[in-house]
């Protein structure tokens, strides 16, 4: 005979308390969720037209494993819209702020919109604009040129950039983080987006912000244009969410 178990609310609500009490990057999600409402309200207060923020912070400022936690403001209030994600930063985790230079292997730290969204695929489920990747699409990351940190189509003289069409899966979906691109200053960082990490895995970057593709699907089914999509990344002390 086989057991019979009467699942009740009491049992329900315990198991989806597991769910969210799991932890990510050392901390449990419920503590995640908490900071990065503390750090969206001490950061975000100036910046009114924005309704959904991605917070993105870590420990230890050279930790390359951070927390993600995607929140929209309601009645003038943060809420969380899913329970928190990991994330790969750069491999020597944040810059402080104001310090980010290109090639130092740091994410950089602030409150930056999200801009241009590049695809491979030419239907995609988000309301967000896109451009269908193509082997002429690039990122200009050399320093001496005038295109430097800018999206180019075609013929560059540029000596190194990203290409935004890889063989691997990478930037399947690659958003832009709009750091050090109004006003571009050569040197100081470029080619910074959130993007699929390599493989199945959490891994570091050069200093993107790098999710499974399970995550940023999610994401990108959330996100609305209308309401101002932005991140807010850096260490949790710096933002202060301890």
């Amino acid at each position: 005979m086989g057991l019979k178990v009467k699942v009740t609310s009491s049992v329900i609500l315990f198991l989806f308390a597991c769910l969210f009490c799991g932890s990510v990057a050392g901390q449990p999600k419920e503590n995640q969720a908490r900071k990065a409402i503390r750090m969206a309200k001490k950061n975000i207060a100036s910046h009114d037209n924005v309704g959904q923020l991605i917070v993105v912070f870590n420990e230890s400022p050279e930790s390359s494993t951070a927390n993600l936690v995607a929140l929209e403001r309601k009645s003038n209030r943060w809420k969380l819209v899913a329970p928190p994600m990991l994330a790969g930063i750069g491999r020597k985790g944040f810059a402080d702020p104001g310090t980010k230079r290109e090639g130092d292997q740091k994410s950089p730290s602030g409150f930056f919109k999200l801009g241009q969204l590049f695809c491979y695929d030419s239907i995609v489920d988000t309301k967000m604009q896109f451009i269908q990747s193509s082997t002429e699409d690039k990122w200009i990351d050399d320093p001496d040129s005038d295109d430097y940190n800018r999206y180019v189509r075609g013929a560059t003289g540029a000596r190194s950039y990203e290409k935004l069409l890889l063989n691997g899966n990478d930037y399947r979906y690659c958003m832009v983080i709009e750091y050090n691109t109004q006003p571009v200053i050569k040197g100081n960082g470029s080619a910074i987006f959130l993007h699929l990490s390599e493989g199945k895995s959490i891994n570091s970057s050069a200093g993107c912000v790098v999710i499974t593709q399970n995550d940023m699907e999610r994401l990108l089914k959330w996100m609305n244009p209308e309401l101002n999509p932005s991140i807010l990344m850096g260490n949790e002390k710096i933002l202060g969410g301890r």
